[in-house]
């Protein structure tokens, strides 16, 4: 006899539409800057005009008799906070502890909080403050011969990694790539801006908040202001995007804060040229690739240092060189993330961090290194697959790459392409193509979760998930349904709310893995106890599950989600006009959930490649140690007419160490995209451009004859023919 589990589809694997999609539509979800409280005041943080110096006075007595002001915080009057402690993410950010010190360690650090009955009038009132400073000589001069440049470790990830003599890989090699590429700052800026309202009930803090982990706050919150942390709620249902910007900051403390010394709802709202300053970015890198191979391409010696930048009060490392350890092997292979703290605000974690820079200079150097020994570049990357850890040693849990170069050079036309740089022509414009590989690391965190069998037969999950744009909601209650054995319409999964106990951030590509996890654990536990045949009670029966000893027992693999990224470029070599015709990315990165949601992920990584590799450059005026147009206009970032028909796509990849086979899709798009791009670019015109973005003011010094390298330094030697011809993978996948 057929059962009705055995002939249900499953729910993971199909095309679902958002479950709040027609909340988000018609206004009905309500974001943290959204939601009203009774009466609720407004604060409006002001932020230091110098980049370095001491506060000599805040001059509060105007400010405090205009309209609606309530009250004016600084160091002389705010309360003293609790720094130190050890978070769930290390040492915090003193840029998080307002108003404790007299010091401006950067331009922009929040010097102080007015407090008014509407946000108009604190505006008004902040815009009025008269702050004095005396002011010192500031640095913001980022270079990497710096003598103050040092090592610095990322977490259990170390500053520096090697084996085997480098130098002598380099003289031993047929063909050597010597060359230095440079990104610069870049930053995140969600749609939707960073807000927070804090409550108190008594000796309960509630904060509803736009944020990355409602678990992650609680804490860095109860630690700062020496609470308990069961006595601190933080509820983020609808999030208008993250990209590691959203975690804890300035104006969650600020509004906890205000609302402890009035003992009313306080609401901050930060408005895009503070974002500037306090939500972090992407820090500028300096990297230097050495590559050493045969004259068939395959490697000798492999070496790629980065710098990075930080603040002076503050350390955080954009660790650009571990791009390197998973890729590709060679006898001598060395990888080193340096840093200088400089007078500027604290950078911090953006798609990919690490990984979407330094991909950009990994792979730009593999494609040297391919044009150079006359190897096909998805030929080079093949003739280079390691078997084990380059660095670790380990096995892979699954790799998938060269799959994903076959598949994807087959439905790009890549074997139809003459290697021969600056031969196409159409008209005015150059045309080229370029490929890169993708790679990011896979990570499970523990999480708890709570599913509850109701009396009317649907089912209730609530985990601390934060749902940043990705569709997590969605996903989580597809894996839900699964696991229980039902239609995903029985199924509501509640997030957001940190009541409903510890899970991981929505970071580093493991939410949705992470989040899944524990759901899987709870339901399988709750279809036991239901299989009893016992009735469920009005008030239905729960399992909670932890999946901390579970993700602890995880054997020690490399783990990571691999993908091929491909370009098609034409260049006006007379304007400098760059456009990106066409993107195709295939990934493996283990099992989809939502083919719907995921595809957007992959495309919105993909197009935020072009807008790095073409658009994105914050630059700071050395004068004032700020910005430069400070704003989205001055900031520019790919639009419309910029983005190209961009297809993303998959190969079977399940993760074989996960209960739904989950790895991550969040950032491995946008690893390797600004790489393809730029190497489409050299393939169009001939001309390498070692430094992002490729602006058309360097498009047009590069062809008037300007530096060959167009930005960065390098220099290569071989033996190779440079013509870059073969079919390699390429002819492979189209037989």
């Amino acid at each position: 006899m057929t059962t009705a589990a055995t002939t249900r589809k499953n729910a993971v694997g199909t095309a679902h539409t958002r479950v709040e999609g027609y909340d988000k539509v018609t206004g009905a979800a309500r974001y943290a800057g959204e939601i009203p409280f009774a009466g609720l005041a407004h604060g409006w943080l002001v932020l230091s005009t110098v980049a370095r110096g001491r506060i000599r006075s805040v001059e509060t007595a105007e400010v405090l008799a205009m309209p609606g002001v309530l009250t004016v915080l600084h160091h002389g009057n705010a309360q003293r906070l609790n720094t130190g402690y050890i978070g769930l993410m290390g040492v915090p950010d003193p840029t998080c502890a307002v108003f404790q010190q007299d010091r401006v360690p950067f331009m922009g650090w929040p010097v102080a909080l007015v407090v008014a009955e509407t946000s108009e009038q604190a505006r008004e009132a902040a815009e009025a403050l008269v702050v004095r400073y005396e002011e010192e000589p500031h640095d913001i001069a980022f270079a990497a011969d710096r003598p103050d440049v040092y090592l610095v470790d990322q977490g259990p990830a170390p500053a520096e990694t090697g084996k085997g003599d480098v130098a002598a890989g380099l003289a031993a090699s047929a063909v050597v790539v010597d060359a230095e590429y440079t990104t610069p700052e870049e930053f995140h800026h969600p749609m939707e801006p960073h807000a927070a309202t804090a409550r108190w009930d008594g000796d309960l803090l509630d904060v509803v908040d736009s944020n990355q982990g409602a678990t992650w706050v609680v804490s860095e919150l109860a630690n700062l202001f020496s609470l308990d942390p069961a006595s601190v709620r933080v509820r983020s249902e609808h999030v208008g995007g993250g990209f590691g910007s959203k975690g804890v900051r300035a104006h969650q403390v600020a509004a906890v804060m205000a609302a402890a010394a009035l003992r009313r709802p306080v609401r901050v709202v930060l408005t895009r040229r503070q974002m500037f300053s306090l939500t972090g970015y992407r820090s500028p890198t300096i990297q230097r690739l050495r590559l050493g191979a045969d004259a068939d391409g395959r490697l000798r010696a492999l070496e790629h240092s980065s710098v990075s930048l930080t603040s002076t009060v503050y350390e955080f490392l954009e660790p650009a060189a571990a791009a390197s350890r998973a890729l590709y092997d060679a006898d001598a292979h060395h990888t080193v993330n340096r840093v200088v703290r400089l007078d500027v605000p604290t950078p911090s974690w953006m798609r990919a961090p690490g990984e979407a820079p330094g991909s950009f200079a990994l792979e730009s150097a593999l494609d040297e290194l391919a044009e150079k020994c006359g190897i096909d570049p998805i030929e080079l990357r093949v003739r280079n697959e390691p078997e084990r850890g380059p660095v670790s040693g380990l096995p892979f849990s699954s790799r998938n790459l060269i799959a994903c170069f076959r598949e994807g050079a087959r439905r790009f036309g890549w074997a139809d392409r003459d290697p021969r740089p600056g031969v196409r022509r159409e008209g005015r414009w150059l045309l080229g193509t370029g490929t890169a590989s993708a790679c990011f690391p896979v990570i499970a965190w523990p999480s708890t979760a709570a599913v509850t069998a109701e009396a009317d037969g649907t089912f209730t999950v609530r985990i601390a998930a934060s749902d940043i744009g990705t569709g997590a909601r969605t996903a989580l209650t597809l894996v839900a349904a699964d696991a229980l054995e039902v239609a995903p319409d029985r199924v509501r999964v509640r997030i957001g709310d940190s009541n409903f106990g510890p899970a991981t951030i929505a970071g580093g590509s493991m939410g949705t893995r992470s989040w899944s996890w524990a759901i899987t654990a709870a339901a399988a536990e709750l279809r036991e106890r239901l299989a009893s045949g016992a009735g469920i009670p009005p008030e239905g029966i729960t399992v909670r599950s932890d999946t901390t000893e579970a993700v602890g027992a995880l054997s020690e693999k490399e783990r990571h989600s691999f993908g091929a990224q491909f370009a098609e470029v034409a260049v006006d070599v007379a304007t400098g006009e760059v456009r990106v015709r066409r993107m195709l990315g295939i990934f493996a990165a283990g099992r989809i959930v939502n083919p719907l949601t995921a595809r957007n992920q992959f495309t919105g990584g993909m197009i935020w490649g072009i807008s790095m590799a073409l658009h994105e450059e914050a630059v700071r005026d050395r004068a004032s140690g700020g910005h430069y147009g400070a704003d989205l206009a001055g900031y520019h970032v790919a639009t419309h007419a910029d983005v190209p028909h961009v297809e993303a796509d998959w190969i079977d990849d399940p993760d074989p160490d996960d209960p739904v086979g989950i790895k991550g899709i969040g950032e491995i798009g946008i690893v390797g995209a600004a790489a393809a791009v730029a190497n489409a670019v050299r393939h169009a015109t001939g001309v390498r451009h070692r430094s992002l973005p490729i602006r058309p003011d360097r498009v047009i010094l590069a062809g008037a004859g300007g530096t060959a390298d167009a930005g960065g330094t390098g220099t290569v030697r071989g033996t190779g023919t440079g013509a870059a011809g073969g079919t390699g993978a390429a002819g492979e996948a189209r037989a």
